[in-house]
């Protein structure tokens, strides 16, 4: 088909697409007319995903998470927001939406849950292109419910995103002082026991008194050591000869007499020779010498019982200090093992303490996050009431009835003439018949002559086609 037969075709029954076009056409406006406006309402929240907590002091990571941004429009779209919107604006308290309720589900379930889900179907939550503002769109019959309900459900998202973030910390808060209270009076049982403890051990300083201790050990250890060596010295001397002792040798009295025997012994001799042994010289000499001999053996003597008491005294001596030495040794160990049990006990402190603070510290965090009165989401705008319903919209419907209708109407047409063939040019019978077109007798008016009201003859190979 060329488009001239298709204009012709259209010029022929123009009346078929024409009535098409304006069936279509009322159709739209009737509907158009019929049907209820809508109202859409528009309101925005800013999440903000980049200002630290005000209580922790750090980024939480979550807040920077792709699907940070999908789960607050969950949240905006759940029940929980949408039923907190029906008791904000105490939708369930009028008596033809209850009744509207009963009818609908004969009184199962709740008026807020039915009306929650009546709300959500006319609610629209979208992200604005690569920003962090959410709007939220909700379509209603009436304009000035419309935006009380958009203003609502703004308004319900950020007392939830407060409670949801308040919640968790205050149930945190709570545990955290059943936690603070178990820690203090474990913290005061382990101070008790190490008070007890120094109490029944009279302990007063700390480790200076083990250090002196163990000095004092120390230093009698060493007079020990010292008198040991004494009593070994003294001891030797004692079974030794007594001429041959270091003492006795080293005398100047005990050599004085040891010359004086030496004198004497020679005088003895000298006068036994000169005047015999029974001469009252030589005697009286011999006597001098025999005493002198009696008082080198008893300066000897007394020596001899010098070095023996001294041993005595010393090996005494070394008796007590190896009992003070024991006695102080296991004065250092009973300070040693009372300071290992000191230590565990002040461990014990220290342990309760270190745990109160930083449950108290956790504790004091979740009881300031469990008061805020903040969130990380702001209103942007309010909702107010449109002026024009955004449904139905006339024109739109009407350009494209009028689209629709002139599609429709130029596609009846053609269908009817494909059902009923006409011809309506020459070329039509070129078409049909397959032979060329000799001539054609046009009509008085100077034009051709409608082929479907008259006869027209066209010759070729000697045949008539009428």
């Amino acid at each position: 088909m060329t488009l001239h037969q298709f204009l012709l075709i259209l010029q022929a029954r123009y009346r078929v697409a024409v009535t098409v076009l304006l069936a279509a056409l009322l159709a739209a406006l009737a509907v158009s007319l019929l049907l209820p406006k809508v109202y859409t309402a528009n309101t925005a929240v800013l999440v903000d995903v980049r200002s630290p907590d005000p209580v922790a002091g750090a980024l939480m990571p979550g807040l920077v998470a792709p699907s940070y941004m999908a789960t607050q429009m969950d949240i905006i779209s759940g029940n929980r927001v949408a039923e907190r919107v029906v008791k904000t604006l105490r939708l369930d308290e009028d008596p033809r939406t209850k009744a509207d309720w009963l009818e609908s589900t004969n009184g199962r379930g709740t008026i807020e849950s039915w009306l929650a889900a009546s709300l959500q179907k006319q609610l629209d939550v979208r992200p604005a292109r690569e920003s962090n503002v959410i709007n939220i769109t909700y379509k209603g019959s009436d304009p000035d419910s419309s935006a009380a309900i958009a203003n609502a459900f703004a308004q319900a998202y950020l007392d939830i995103n407060l409670a949801l973030k308040t919640e968790p910390a205050r149930l945190y808060a709570e545990w955290f002082d059943e936690q603070t209270k178990a820690l203090r009076v474990k913290l005061e049982t382990a101070q008790s026991r190490l008070s007890d403890y120094l109490q029944k051990a009279g302990i007063v300083s700390n480790d200076a008194g083990v250090d002196y201790e163990v000095a004092k050990l120390s230093q009698i250890s060493t007079q020990l050591t010292t008198v040991q060596g004494e009593t070994t010295d003294s001891f030797s001397k004692r079974n030794a000869r007594g001429d041959t002792v270091a003492e006795v040798m080293q005398s100047p009295l005990i050599n004085s007499l040891k010359t004086d025997v030496a004198r004497l012994e020679s005088k003895v001799q000298e006068l036994s020779v000169n005047l015999g042994v029974n001469h009252p010289v030589r005697q009286r000499a011999e006597s001098e010498l025999a005493s002198i001999r009696s008082r080198l053996a008893s300066e000897t003597g007394r020596i001899s019982a010098s070095i023996d008491t001294t041993y005595r005294v010393g090996k005494d001596r070394e008796r007590e200090l190896q009992g003070a030495v024991a006695a102080q040794r296991t004065r250092v160990l009973m300070l040693n093992k009372q300071r290992d049990e000191l230590n565990v006990y002040r461990r014990d402190v220290e342990a309760a303490q270190r745990a109160y603070e930083a449950v108290s510290l956790s504790a004091s965090q979740t009881r300031l996050q469990s008061l805020s009165n903040q969130t990380n989401a702001v209103s942007l705008n309010t909702a107010t009431a449109p002026l024009d319903p955004s449904s139905p919209k006339l024109l739109l419907n009407l350009l494209i009835a009028a689209f629709a209708g002139t599609l429709l109407g130029v596609a009846l047409a053609v269908l009817l003439e494909f059902a009923n063939r006409r011809v309506r040019s020459t070329e039509d019978l070129v078409h049909m018949l397959d032979l060329p077109v000799l001539a054609s007798i046009t009509s008085s008016g100077g034009g051709h002559t409608r082929l479907s009201g008259s006869r027209q003859l066209a010759l070729g190979n000697g045949r008539l086609a009428s």
